[in-house]
């Protein structure tokens, strides 16, 4: 196979600056997923999920595909995966998390939701 080189070797001569720049964007990247991307990086199949969840595994296919959720399904979701789930709102020179999602369809001491 001529003509390929390891990625590697491709970036070995790039200036420090760019290569930081590659570094930095990498870094978003991977903070930025999808659902299915997200899932898949835990390694955790659509069934696997779907038994944590107590659903079906096509609940979960419908869920990953769905662009408006509400947040107490998004919030268990994250969860059945092991993580938690903050909500941030991002402003020029600010970063704050909202409060008072943590506790959405969790039952309250009544068992309401």
């Amino acid at each position: 196979m001529t003509g390929r080189r390891p990625f590697s070797e491709l970036t070995a001569k790039l200036p420090a600056a760019r290569k930081e720049r590659i570094a930095a964007r990498a870094s978003e990247l991977r903070a930025e997923m999808a659902l299915a991307e997200l899932r898949q990086a835990r390694a955790l199949s659509q069934e696997e999920l779907a038994c944590v969840l107590g659903v079906k595994q096509p609940a979960v296919a419908k869920l990953e595909k769905r662009a408006d959720m509400y947040v107490s399904n998004l919030r268990r979701y994250i969860e059945a995966m092991g993580g938690t789930l903050e909500i941030t709102a991002k402003f020029p020179g600010a970063t704050v998390t909202i409060a008072g999602f943590s506790g959405i369809g969790k039952p309250d001491a009544a068992g309401q939701t």
